[in-house]
């Protein structure tokens, strides 16, 4: 896991593509992990809060919080799964089941300000890996990574909310393991552990939003969507 240091902050209209490939001396075979922040900042997913009116359901949810960044929460939610004021679990419209809807403050541009989730960070990699290619002329992968937090265990990793260039899930179904065993439900989460390794070296206070994997097998095709546990499969629904 290679940190890619030296990128300036990121603005709505930025080429996030180039300003990476200006930091980052890229090699084919090489996937590239994103924090979604600054997918999102140069993509212009940033809402001022001082822009919101909070209606009286976000009210109600933001206990001694701004019900400003509770109502961005409902706006970006699908579905609310759980409530207890003011956190929210929330069902996004891409399908993730997240914190918040994904809504948060940290690293964001200015005061009063929030950062929401790409659009569809699917296409936001495969964009930038196109981007990637053309400036560099490296076959690269691309992850956009965000941090979210795992039912019955503390702390939070980084998991993929998009990619392009590689397969997401490594299917073991039918293979045989060394004692014989016909392996039948086993799935490697492929696209999550390379955001979660490549979260050990970006950091969340450095400012390294950029990080390149080096040295991983990644043939295949899919997107990050394909990770999203289809509904009549959830047991929790």
């Amino acid at each position: 896991m290679i940190p890619v240091r030296g990128l300036p902050e990121v603005r709505e209209g930025d080429d996030l593509a180039e300003l990476i490939a200006a930091a980052a001396d890229l090699e084919d075979g090489d996937v590239v992990v994103v924090a979604h922040k600054v997918v999102s900042k140069a993509e212009g997913r940033v809402v001022r809060l001082a822009e919101v009116e909070p209606s009286a359901q976000a009210r109600d949810l933001a206990a001694d919080e701004d019900p400003r960044r509770l109502e961005v929460i409902l706006r970006e939610s699908a579905r609310i799964v759980r409530t207890r004021p003011p956190l929210v679990i929330a069902e996004t419209r891409h399908g993730f089941v997240c914190a918040s809807a994904g809504v948060d403050a940290s690293n964001a541009p200015e005061a009063d300000t929030v950062v929401l989730l790409p659009e569809d960070p699917d296409a936001s990699a495969a964009r930038l890996r196109d981007r990637l290619r053309e400036l560099t002329g490296a076959d690269v992968a691309v992850i956009v990574s965000d941090s979210f937090g795992r039912a019955w265990r503390q702390g939070t990793t980084d998991v993929a909310i998009g990619c392009a260039g590689l397969r997401p899930l490594l299917d073991f179904h039918g293979e045989r393991d060394a004692a014989g065993y016909e392996l039948h439900a086993t799935v490697i989460a492929v696209a999550d552990e390379l955001a979660g390794a490549a979260e050990l070296v970006k950091g969340k206070l450095d400012g390294v939003p950029v990080a390149v994997v080096r040295g991983f097998d990644r043939r295949g095709e899919g997107t990050a969507r394909e990770v999203v546990m289809p509904p009549e499969r959830d047991l929790f629904r």
